[in-house]
């Protein structure tokens, strides 16, 4: 007689059938012969025992065989074979074959040291059937050594310390005789433990609204060719009421502009909305600190709108849409094709008003057009005054001539942004510049191509020349040196006109090389004489002589004597004889 495969064994081969698995497939899987896993699939298939019974059933028929009967099954007939009973069974037919009954089957329950340990095959097949499921089954097989110090186990796994360290502490602080392996296997099913169900969350209404895009139905060209659509929707958390809008490209522009138009749809604005990280909004994903695209959160703000980015490849953190999207593919697109863009929106705003809100809603039990009414809509923000003005951006790079290029007209920044990067906004009146933190740091008037637009606080004081400043500039400057200075300088401006100016300036430089005093007299000269050449106070400043300094004598002093001491000596000198 042939081999038969174990329960588990089987069960893990119907399991992985039903999941869509080829029968070469399982064979390979579970190293099998593919003529065996055909014969069980076909017993399945052709057998009416209940072996493949529903994991939830609550009866299994009389005379059934209840070798497999699922977990959580409340009763098991009369005269079925309960050798392999789930755990969980409450209870155990008279009569029936406890040999293997699970614990807390209550009377007639098995000696739990009687229980045999589960063979390499069935872990190995229990772990293939929840491997797509996202967890591990709980261990059923003998209890472990380690069991009596679970709780010191799980204190010393939530501190963070290694399996070789937790052995060592229990082998000195606590007398244990295991072994370090036994410890090494009981810290890894404590970490394989069953994760926490997932929370669901909803929202107050006008909170919060959930957007995704999916693929659109196809627009055929007259050639018969096919081109591509994306199907944007976007769905209020509270009251399941959505929007709409199939476009060609996933563009910020088409974005802002399908959020837009939702806005006017649903007659208000909620107050965050959650997304993808998708090129045209979000610039860099970062589940703590998105980089949101700069237009968006100006978009953001006009609207009062709090934009929150999921956590990368989450999908479950906007399922409201994830499901939303689905039911506009399945049910209103899927099988269809339209010749424009226009005809399918069209369609998609008609299928919007006489389906999708006229529907009740599974979660919310309520027909979704009348509960948004109802509740939703005045809780929405109001929609301002003008919508978004649309606008141009880009990175550009400030040119050595302190300019930013924005269609082939240059426009000025202030001089301390030379050489670095800034965003650029246009659009067909305006030209705004900002700096990487998004202030505004110049604002111009759009012009032709061709053009320059430079203002006068972004030119550098030390490139505008004393021409460019004005008469009244230079003169104030010549105030420095002396009112002859002044007088000379205001009679060149007035004899000579605007050529006098750069003889002003002439003058100041003058005060680089020569001092102030011998500019005056210099200047006080050539007035006098109506001379208001700058060549001719050079020359009176060259031939002017050296002033002569003055020295005191000296009146006193140890080796000066008095005169009446000389007087005397004078007086004996021609006393005395020849």
């Amino acid at each position: 007689m042939a081999n038969r495969l174990g329960m588990a064994l089987i069960e893990t081969i119907l399991t992985l059938h039903r999941r869509g698995w080829s029968r070469r497939r399982i064979a390979r899987e579970l190293g099998l012969d593919r003529a065996t896993v055909a014969r069980y699939l076909a017993n399945s298939r052709s057998s009416p025992n209940a072996a493949n019974a529903p994991l939830g059933s609550s009866e299994v028929a009389d005379g059934s065989n209840a070798a497999n009967a699922p977990i959580g099954s409340s009763e098991v007939a009369d005269g079925s074979n309960a050798a392999n009973a789930p755990l969980g069974s409450s209870d155990v037919a008279d009569g029936s074959n406890a040999a293997n009954a699970p614990l807390g089957v209550g009377a007639g329950e098995a000696d739990p040291a009687s229980f045999d340990a589960p063979t390499e095959l069935e872990v190995a097949s229990n772990e293939l059937e929840h491997a797509s499921s996202g967890f591990r089954p709980a261990f059923t097989g003998r209890s472990s050594g380690c069991e009596p110090w679970r709780p010191i186990i799980e204190a010393k796994l939530v501190l963070g310390l290694s399996a070789q360290r937790i052995y060592q502490d229990l082998v000195a602080e606590h007398g244990f005789t295991g072994s370090y392996y036994s410890v090494r296997r009981f810290t890894k099913r404590l970490e394989r433990a069953q994760p926490l169900p997932f929370r669901r969350l909803e929202c107050e209404p006008g909170e919060e609204a959930q957007v995704d895009f999916g693929t659109g139905a196809p627009l055929l060209a007259p050639g018969g060719k096919k081109r591509r659509t994306h199907v944007f929707r976007i769905v209020l958390s509270h009251s399941r009421k959505a929007y709409s809008e199939v476009v060609t490209r996933q563009t910020t522009e088409e974005f802002l502009r399908c959020l837009e138009n939702a806005w006017a749809h649903f007659g208000g604005v909620p107050r965050r909305l959650v997304l993808d990280n998708l090129k045209a909004a979000v610039s860099k994903a970062d589940w703590f600190d998105p980089e949101i695209n700069p237009k968006v959160r100006s978009f953001g703000a006009h609207y009062g709108l709090v934009f929150l980015p999921t956590r990368p490849y989450t999908p479950r953190h906007k399922g409201k849409v994830e499901r939303g999207v689905g039911y506009v593919q399945d049910n209103a697109l899927k099988g269809r094709a339209f010749a424009t863009l226009e005809e399918q929106n069209l369609f998609l705003r008609d299928w919007e008003r006489t389906i999708a809100d006229t529907r009740l809603h599974g979660t919310t039990r309520r027909q979704v057009g009348a509960y948004f009414s109802a509740v939703e809509r005045p809780a929405l923000l109001p929609l301002p005054a003008v919508r978004f003005a649309c606008f141009h951006e880009s990175r550009r790079k400030v040119g050595r001539d302190g300019h930013v290029e924005v269609d082939r007209t240059f426009y000025s920044v202030p001089p301390e942004y030379l050489a670095r990067r800034v965003w650029v906004r246009w659009d067909a009146r305006m030209v705004r510049i900002f700096n990487d933190r998004m202030e505004q740091i110049a604002v111009h008037v759009k012009h032709a191509p061709g053009r320059f637009s430079t203002q006068s606080p972004h030119i550098a004081s030390e490139k505008i020349s004393g021409v460019e400043r004005g008469s009244a500039w230079l003169l104030s400057r010549v105030e420095r040196i002396g009112p002859n200075a002044v007088a000379w300088s205001q009679a060149v401006i007035k004899v000579r006109g605007i050529e006098g100016v750069r003889v002003v300036q002439g003058l100041l430089s003058l005060s680089k090389r020569h001092a102030g005093s011998g500019i005056e007299r210099a200047c006080e000269v050539a007035a006098a004489y109506g001379s208001y050449r700058l060549r001719t106070v050079r020359a009176l400043i060259d031939r002017q002589p050296p002033q002569q300094e003055m020295l005191n004598l000296l009146t006193e002093h140890p080796l000066i004597r008095s005169l009446s001491e000389y007087q005397q000596l004078v007086h004996a000198s021609f006393q005395r004889e020849p």
